[in-house]
């Protein structure tokens, strides 16, 4: 089973815990994410929590106090034992990223890239998440880039679907078909 995998199940585990008992899905998502980024940037903690010559008790004993002494929520507390408990919390950034991906397809959000060629203003940004909300039917969430390659328009990703308008594209599906003629 690839560490993708495993951290999916995990992250379905905690979410449906969290759901079960009623705790506050957003809290879970912060507590899990200061997790893990308080683990990736302390050196010492990420050495105590994953090197093989840390004796389990150990390791586990870490984890735990650390966790309690952060209050973080009880779900995300007993599965950070877990995975400290099981030699698996390097499946902890993964885990975040299925976890957040959960809880925003729960809340009926969805998340989209847009490229364009210039900034766009807080008004058109609006209005460009208005018609991808329309179009998708869920909330969206815009990540906002610019390539002034494309010439004019915008590129909007969402999940595996592209909508591009794109005036780069348009030139070069018009030179295409002279080029067919």
């Amino acid at each position: 089973m690839s560490l993708r995998t495993s951290a999916n199940r995990y992250a379905k585990a905690l979410f449906d815990v969290a759901l079960q008992e009623k705790v506050d899905l957003m809290q879970v998502d912060t507590d899990l994410t200061a997790m893990n980024e308080l683990i990736a940037s302390n050196d010492e903690l990420a050495q105590a929590t994953t090197r093989a010559g840390v004796p389990d008790a150990a390791r586990i004993a870490i984890m735990s106090e650390v966790a309690t002494r952060s209050g973080v929520v009880a779900p995300v507390r007993k599965l950070l034992v877990l995975l400290a408990e099981k030699r698996k919390l390097d499946r902890l950034p993964d885990l975040v990223v299925d976890f957040r991906e959960r809880l925003l397809a729960h809340q009926n959000v969805v998340q989209a890239e847009v490229t364009s060629a210039a900034a766009l203003s807080p008004e058109k940004t609006k209005a460009l998440e208005e018609s991808l909300s329309k179009v998708t039917g869920k909330k969206v969430e815009l990540s906002v880039s610019v390539d002034p390659e494309l010439l004019g328009g915008v590129v909007a990703t969402i999940g595996s679907t592209v909508y591009d308008g794109s005036v780069r594209t348009q030139l070069q599906k018009m030179r295409q078909e002279l080029v067919e003629q």
